[in-house]
């Protein structure tokens, strides 16, 4: 099943070997979404295209299913992705590119050093 996006792909996480899930939407009036239904499974993601406006999943699923309208997420594969982040240091880069005041309360995150 080949996907087209109506926008470029910005998360810079989805790999090739993740697995793509669609959850239907309502958006009110008022610009609040709400899902209509629990997330489907699509399936493994097997192509990522150059131009990041389209994916192709390897599904047993029915394309029909999916409306122009419809949220898609996806989810590493466990298989390869189940441990924390891995090293001996990690670099971090916040940004606000808002015009108004922001805080940050709270940064954490939990570290495994990977050889010793």
């Amino acid at each position: 099943m080949i996907i087209a996006l109506n926008n470029k792909i910005t998360n810079d996480s989805l790999q090739i070997g993740d697995i793509a899930y669609f959850v239907s939407v309502n958006a009110s009036n008022n610009g609040i979404i709400s899902a209509q239904s629990d997330p489907q499974v699509l399936g493994r993601i097997d192509v990522i295209s150059a131009d990041l406006k389209q994916i192709t999943i390897n599904s047993p699923q029915n394309v029909s299913q999916i409306s122009q309208n419809d949220f898609l997420m996806f989810q590493k594969d466990t298989s390869v992705n189940n441990t924390s982040l891995l090293g001996y240091f990690a670099e971090v880069k916040l940004i606000n590119n808002s015009t108004e005041k922001a805080e940050l309360f709270a940064l954490s995150s939990e570290i495994g050093l990977s050889s010793k």
